[in-house]
């Protein structure tokens, strides 16, 4: 492929970004739940079609990998 073939980085991102909306609106068509990760609160949750969310589990360790691994050493 020759460079002018490539397409742009924004074109990558719109199209992830579509693939992920398209995505979840088959499973809540489907009515499969989902799995939300909500940053802020560092928990995750199991969403179902209807709007009700459970939490599923809590984010276990804090920080980068290469940060964890300099403090212990």
């Amino acid at each position: 492929m020759k460079r002018e073939e490539y397409i742009s980085d924004e074109m990558v991102v719109k199209r992830v970004n579509e693939a992920v909306r398209i995505e979840l609106e088959k499973k809540k068509a489907l009515d499969v739940p989902i799995v939300i990760y909500d940053r802020e609160t560092q928990i995750i949750y199991q969403e179902n079609s209807d709007g009700s969310r459970v939490e599923v589990g809590r984010r276990m360790r804090r920080g980068r990998y290469s940060e964890r691994v300099t403090q212990k050493a």
